[in-house]
């Protein structure tokens, strides 16, 4: 049985709590905000207490939380207060160290597009200016900000409607949708570490939406008496849409090439070499073979 560390949150320190928060809760989409102030004076920072939680209305929610350090606030939450406007850019390989270097503290009234080398495009309903490099700028009116405590490392929830969408078009596939491929997203995980969204990295699972899957328990229980089968393997088994009839497994196990597999095995070492056969055909997508396969045994 696998050993577990269980920690009571309020017996660690805020530092030790954020650290394993923001490791395990991860990778963690960038909010690339770029706000002013009540001067006009353009702000422009990253966070990565980020998502969309709506599409109709369409609302994202980001949070600059306050410095676990010193308990202060960050420009941009002194900023959206004063002003209700905020404009999130999307952060993609090409402008993450631009975008990391905006982190830097600087005093209050400093431009970090200029700090940055990034270029102020013109937004269309809000004030503050868009970040042009990004792929995906979303102009924002802010509907509420709601703090979740006083002290240091809690969160400031800023949440936006969504009122203007940019795209740049080099981020588009041949049906003007955005193309996950082409946008090369950047995340933040624990630490100092990113993860970059690449062609290697991407993988598709099909989603029980139209259909429901027959779920694992509806499975044959000899899945569980070998290691063959992972967690990953069981499930996309599980996602499958029907039970294979009683009638389709005997005219499958009558196969010349099911029988010959099977000749000369103990009941251990066939069902070690289908649970193999099964596992092979997942690899190779046939899904319907490796469901016959599991259930012949």
């Amino acid at each position: 049985m696998k050993q577990v560390t269980s920690i009571d949150p309020n017996s660690i320190s805020t530092k030790e709590l954020h650290s394993i928060l923001l490791t395990a809760i991860a990778p963690r989409p960038i909010a690339f905000a770029s706000t002013i102030n009540i001067k006009g004076e353009v702000n422009l920072s990253p966070f990565s207490f980020f998502n969309v939680f709506s599409s109709n209305p369409p609302t994202l929610i980001f949070s600059p939380a306050r410095r676990v350090r010193d308990n202060t606030t960050k420009h941009t939450l002194q900023n959206v207060e004063a002003v209700k406007e905020v404009v999130i850019n999307i952060v993609n390989y090409p402008i993450v160290e631009q975008m990391s270097l905006t982190s830097t503290e600087y005093e209050e009234g400093v431009n970090e597009f200029k700090k940055a080398g990034l270029t102020e495009g013109n937004s269309v309903k809000v004030k503050p200016p868009r970040v042009l490099e990004s792929p995906v700028s979303f102009e924002c009116k802010v509907d509420n900000i709601i703090s979740l405590g006083n002290e240091g490392g809690a969160g400031n929830l800023v949440i936006c409607k969504v009122v203007y969408i940019h795209i740049n078009n080099e981020y588009l596939d041949e049906e003007n949708n955005l193309d996950t491929k082409k946008l090369d997203l950047v995340a933040r995980l624990g630490g100092s570490w990113y993860t970059r969204i690449t062609e290697e990295s991407l993988f598709e699972i099909p989603k029980p939406i139209s259909t429901k899957g027959i779920g694992v328990d509806s499975l044959p229980k000899h899945i569980f008496k070998t290691d063959i089968l992972s967690g990953n393997n069981i499930g996309r088994l599980g996602n499958f849409e029907k039970v294979p009839s009683e009638e389709e497994i005997e005219k499958f196990k009558s196969l010349p090439e099911i029988a010959e597999m099977l000749i000369g095995l103990d009941e251990d070492e066939k069902m070690e070499l289908i649970h193999k056969k099964v596992k092979l055909n997942l690899k190779n997508g046939d899904v319907k073979m490796a469901i016959k396969l599991l259930f012949s045994l």
